[in-house]
């Protein structure tokens, strides 16, 4: 029997109930995270996780913009979705169609390449921002021991004997420092992780991140060609627009900072309500942030030790 079948009772009467299946409406597939691939090659299947990256960032721009408040994350977000309608706008421009061998799955035009385009931009917007904008200041706590290292190294050269330093809260990172550097081993290497832990990252920390970005976007760019999405040719368009999109949007948001505008728009009600905060460009958040939690730690810490021995003092009174 050919054609459609049918659902229902085979007793050869006629029943309303009876549905056809050509009545069914075809289901659709969420195309958003939908990727093809050969299931028996390896590569292939990894670079299928490559073509999640996008989307993987664009959770991570509304968490940290969600957690942090910051407007430069903010301002980086909006850039990323406006080089997206860009893509969007070239696409229907210049209407080249994907390779042939995808042209039936692939929705959409090839040119150009969003993917490509969305990761070049977040690549170079980042690195353009941790190597040109980002200038992180020494924490309170390591300028407190510089000052200390000084004013003990005047002592030193003006008496013989060498000042042990006490450890106090804001002089801590000294005192622990040399601690561990001095007995060595395991300790010293305790002693660097200390003094990292109250460090901003170096400039060359900051390239080496930048370095890891772009290779991430090389290889989501290098993915859409290996499966079959896109021509080398319209990846290749598609990092083109994603560098330009992101160093003109530095450029703006350059002209927005240097005019006022971003301190006006941070002033607004509506940005007071939400909390938006400049700060990460001359802080770094997570050494900042853990830095605050490590003085209220000892300030605790400190408290209950006092505590502890006012109530021995009492007991033995």
């Amino acid at each position: 029997m050919t054609g459609s079948c049918c659902l229902g009772s085979f007793d050869g009467t006629t029943s309303p109930n009876i549905k056809m299946a050509d009545d069914f409406t075809p289901l659709a597939s969420l195309s958003l995270t939908h990727v093809y691939y050969n299931p028996d090659d390896p590569v292939s299947l990894l670079c299928a996780w490559l073509a999640l990256v996008p989307q993987a960032l664009c959770v991570v721009y509304v968490t940290l913009i969600w957690s942090t408040r910051e407007a430069e994350v903010a301002l980086m977000f909006a850039g990323q979705l406006g080089c997206e309608a860009v893509n969007f706008a070239l696409k229907r421009l210049i209407k080249e169609e994907r390779p042939a061998r995808i042209h039936r799955t692939g929705k959409g035009y090839g040119m150009p390449s969003s993917h490509a385009q969305f990761a070049v931009f977040w690549a170079i917007a980042l690195s353009l921002f941790l190597l040109v904008r980002h200038r992180p200041s020494p924490s309170l706590l390591l300028k407190q021991q510089r000052r200390y290292d000084q004013i003990e190294q005047t002592d030193n050269n003006n008496t013989t004997e060498r000042r042990t330093p006490s450890p106090q809260p804001s002089q801590s990172i000294t005192y622990y420092y040399r601690y561990y550097k001095d007995t060595g081993g395991l300790t010293a290497i305790t002693a660097d992780i200390e003094r990292y832990a109250h460090e901003p990252w170096t400039f060359a920390q900051r390239s080496l991140a930048s370095a890891a970005a772009l290779v991430l976007a090389a290889f989501v760019a290098w993915s859409r060609v290996y499966l079959g999405y896109h021509t080398e040719k319209q990846v290749l368009v598609g990092c083109a627009a994603g560098a330009v999109s992101a160093v003109g949007w530095f450029g703006l948001t350059h002209v927005v900072r240097q005019t006022g505008l971003l301190a006006f728009a941070l002033d607004l009600p509506v940005a007071r309500w939400f909390r938006l905060r400049d700060l990460v460009v001359e802080e770094d958040l997570c050494q900042a942030g853990w830095e605050k939690w490590e003085t209220r730690k000892n300030v605790a810490q400190k408290e209950k030790t006092s505590n502890s021995a006012g109530k021995t003092k009492k007991k033995a009174s």
